[in-house]
């Protein structure tokens, strides 16, 4: 393939299954403890951490991936003490991380504002050899937590009280899962953009949930739909100049439409053949 003589599409596409795989394998576990939207608001603070590595002429990355888990720990750790509601520590991290990004921004070497797009809505040509690095290092620690404590971090997101009872850290895998979904973020946004990463951990997830039952099934055919969507869009992209972020999202949202359109009548024959199940057991009963 021509795309492939080229190295900042070797770089993309290698960024793009990264991004496949860890987006939806801690988007899994997001929506099982029903807090999909918190990749928006690490996505928003993350935008603090990219202005500061362009203030001092730092890696953006590194510089987005420390500022990101701190908002997440800090997130965590009100909702856990119930001093306000997950809903305004979201809230806070949304507004403070948009604001304080705009403002460094501003301060910022003439130029950034610009470099500044390519971080919100993702660009194949933007990637660096740096940043793979730095991406590669970054998904191999998402992907060791989230397939390697899967067990764990199930019990956790199902029912943390039955999981305290049982002896498991629950507070520790509580921040775990907040640090794994902050260097998510910066894992993707390289190539979806920090305004859409979110959306690559949901709606893969909820496509997978259209066609899955259990949670491990579910988990792998997501991360098989994010790889597959991320790959297509990175190459579309190529062949398009359209912006890489859009391109995947709506990539994905046609796969849920898909999904959704096959799940319907399956759903409905499963139904069908529950109901004429117990209406034979019902008439056994009855004749006994």
């Amino acid at each position: 393939m021509e795309l492939l003589h080229y190295a900042f599409m070797q770089r993309a596409l290698l960024a793009a299954v990264l991004v496949g795989v860890t987006a939806p394998a801690i988007g899994t576990y997001l929506v099982q403890r029903r807090q999909a939207v918190m990749g928006d608001g690490i996505g928003h603070v993350a935008m603090t951490g990219v202005a500061l590595g362009f203030l001092f002429n730092a890696s953006p990355v590194w510089t987005a991936t420390l500022v990101a888990v701190i908002g997440a720990v800090g997130m965590e750790l009100i909702r856990s003490r119930g001093k306000t509601s997950g809903d305004i520590a979201l809230a806070m991290l949304f507004y403070g991380g948009l604001a304080g990004g705009v403002m460094i921004i501003n301060l910022a070497p003439g130029g950034s504002t610009a470099n500044l797009t390519s971080y919100l809505f993702g660009s194949i040509t933007t990637v660096s050899a740096e940043d793979v690095t730095a991406v590669v290092i970054l998904a191999a620690f998402v992907i060791a937590v989230t397939l390697g404590l899967r067990r764990q971090l199930f019990a956790v997101c199902q029912d943390e009280e039955f999981a305290r009872v049982t002896g498991l850290p629950v507070r520790f895998l509580n921040l775990l899962i907040a640090v794994t979904a902050a260097v998510t973020v910066t894992v993707a946004m390289r190539i979806v953009g920090l305004l859409l990463v979110s959306a690559m951990m949901v709606i893969p997830v909820a496509a997978a949930q259209r066609v899955t039952r259990g949670f491990t099934a579910t988990l792998t055919v997501a991360m098989v739909i994010g790889v597959l969507v991320s790959l297509s869009g990175t190459t579309l992209t190529y062949y398009i100049d359209a912006p890489s972020g859009g391109t995947i999202v709506l990539l994905a949202i046609g796969v849920f439409m898909v999904m959704t359109a096959v799940s319907t009548p399956l759903a409905r024959r499963r139904a069908n053949a529950a109901r004429a199940a117990e209406e034979v057991c019902t008439r056994d009963d009855v004749k006994v």
